[in-house]
């Protein structure tokens, strides 16, 4: 399968994929691309603009998962308002224009859109919400339970997210970086999905979609 996995990060969301696809990785920083990079090598690692990269590529690929940046829509920063030195921004429109994009233009391969819960309604309905993050696709995700690891006891410095450490790079924000990271188990259950691989228990027996 062909897979393109925008914004990717470090490559959380990525990490239990295994290798027997053909994934293309877009991420911005140079940096952070560089980590990925290193993690997954034999992935195709573009530096550059996702945004722009869908939109000139998109056909090339069985499947697309996108995760926009979060900042300027998160609860969690907005929440920050009443601070003397708090500097609002505009969403960042660029989220749901992926969406109307990919739902106008890719109806025949199977895509979906990661981002936070917001904190203002969500301009279009997600497909599933699962743990602090809304998911947009064109197939059905069944709602899962899994355990957050993103609060502050399990990201200690470096290291101790997912087993990832940072501590051999000369990065920036290594703290918010694992902190952006999709749980991987997350990344694998909407995978197999878009696979028909996953397998659900319905009525005592397990079912595959």
């Amino acid at each position: 399968m062909k897979i393109l996995n925008l914004y990717a990060g470090i490559g959380g969301n990525r990490q239990l994929w295994g290798d027997e696809h053909d994934i293309t990785a877009v991420e911005y920083n140079e940096d952070i691309a560089a980590v990925y990079k290193d993690r997954f090598p034999n992935d195709t690692v573009i530096i550059g603009d996702a945004h722009e990269y869908l939109l000139k590529n998109y056909k090339e690929f069985d499947f697309i998962w996108a995760s926009p940046p979060c900042q300027s829509h998160s609860r969690i920063l907005n929440s920050q308002y009443t601070k003397h030195n708090y500097n609002p921004k505009y969403p960042d429109m660029k989220l749901w224009q992926e969406i109307i994009f990919l739902q106008g233009h890719q109806r025949d391969k199977k895509w979906v859109v990661e981002n936070v819960i917001p904190y203002y309604q969500p301009l279009i309905k997600p497909s599933v919400e699962l743990l602090r993050h809304l998911f947009w696709s064109n197939f059905n995700i069944p709602y899962c339970e899994f355990e957050d690891k993103t609060v502050i006891k399990y990201v200690k410095g470096n290291n101790g997210l997912y087993g990832v450490s940072l501590s051999n790079y000369a990065i920036e924000n290594k703290r918010q970086i694992l902190r952006n990271m999709v749980n991987p188990e997350i990344g694998k259950h909407i995978l197999d999905i878009a696979m028909n691989k996953s397998m659900l228990m319905q009525g005592g027996l397990f079912e595959e979609l």
